[in-house]
């Protein structure tokens, strides 16, 4: 078997007929016979190249571009502005013109006046029913006791009312009290009795039926076991404010004495932070401006000669009106008491204790003689 050359591996070969190179070393540091330059990264002044650097120098500016806008070398190229300039001109934003619009006036237009205006009369089907002695059927039923107006409405369309043994769920239907036979989940319906009852209201009860944010109302002051009928308060008294307040089932006589065309009497003691000046009685008197329209007292005095403790006859209804008169001037009511309405007063009526009245208070008020 013919021996074959071994392959060199790691060993230069040595043939005669390849000429030698010569082995070169690549050098990293600084030769001076070295055929090939070391590239530097240092800065030399004798460098082919400029390096390019970014720091700003006095003798070689570095230019600025140009946008449509010839420089020249007295004026730079203005820069945009975007804030407000006082030189720039402002440009119209609406250059077509319409002419001049009409406006509508409504400052010449009269103010209307509700507080003399006259109620709506009653139809003649309605006159002709109430000579008949014809009432509404929810009103009868509210007037019993049972439940209010808007709940009888309720009830009648429900069909737990009946009329002579006849379910009526008409609203607005009208019958006779003295010959109509009105029953109520079968249980017969008999007129409630009118009762009238006279209170001096203590301070911290709030005048009204009920309330679920009120602690005490002046329902809680009247017995049921006394008075089994359902009254409810004639008009407001503030939480703060005591005295006359009167209780009633009458529907009419409510009307009567809080509406404010009959201009119903009444009277209050007030008590004040400070002495009411000369200037300020006379301005109460003569009249003074509020939000809700003018206001003037009907009578006023000094009580005991006592200047912080005044005496005010008003026939006005309006919420919290006298408070609101001294307290437009400047002066602050520590105590306010109603002392007369509508006739009645507080006699022999301790703090939150109440009364029936009799037959002759009774009649002043429906025949309204007591001014």
């Amino acid at each position: 078997m013919e021996n074959k050359p071994r392959r060199p591996y790691g060993r230069r070969s040595t043939d005669e007929n390849r000429p030698d190179r010569p082995k070169t070393r690549r050098s990293y540091g600084k030769s001076e016979d070295s055929p090939k330059p070391r590239r530097t990264y240092n800065k030399q002044e004798d460098s082919p190249k400029p390096r390019r650097t970014y720091d700003k120098q006095d003798e070689s500016p570095r230019p600025r571009r140009s946008y449509g806008r010839p420089e020249s070398e007295d004026r730079p190229a203005p820069r945009r502005r975007y804030g407000k300039d006082e030189q720039s001109e402002k440009r119209p934003y609406r250059t077509k013109s319409y002419g001049e619009r009409p406006q509508k006036d409504y400052g010449g237009r009269p103010k209307k006046d509700f507080s003399e205006r006259p109620r709506k009369q009653a139809t003649k089907k309605q006159a002709a029913a109430e000579e008949n002695g014809l009432v509404r059927l929810n009103k009868f039923i509210a007037n019993s006791g049972i439940c209010s107006r808007r709940e009888a409405d309720t009830y009648i369309e429900t069909g737990v009312v009946t009329v002579n043994g006849v379910k009526v769920t008409e609203l607005g239907a009208k019958i006779d009290p003295a010959k109509d036979d009105v029953r109520f989940n079968g249980t017969r319906i008999k007129g409630e009795k009118k009762v009238y009852l006279v209170m001096n209201k203590p301070k911290d009860f709030v005048t009204t039926m009920a309330d679920p944010h009120a602690e005490r109302t002046v329902m809680d002051l009247i017995s049921k076991s006394l008075c089994p009928e359902r009254v409810f308060p004639v008009g407001r008294l503030d939480k703060a404010t005591t005295g006359v307040l009167l209780f009633t089932n009458d529907g009419e006589l409510t009307e009567k004495l809080t509406h404010p065309k009959h201009e119903i009497r009444k009277i209050y003691q007030a008590t004040l932070d400070k002495n009411l000046k000369k200037e300020d009685f006379d301005q109460i008197l003569s009249g003074i401006e509020l939000e809700d329209g003018p206001i003037a007292a009907d009578a006023l005095s000094y009580v005991d000669g006592d200047k912080a403790t005044i005496g005010l006859e008003i026939h006005s209804g309006r919420n919290r009106i006298v408070r609101r008169i001294f307290e437009h001037l400047g002066y602050k009511v520590k105590k306010l008491d109603r002392v007369y309405f509508a006739g009645l007063t507080k006699k022999n009526l301790r703090r939150g204790a109440w009364r029936f009245l009799d037959e002759k208070e009774i009649g002043l008020l429906k025949m309204g003689a007591f001014e």
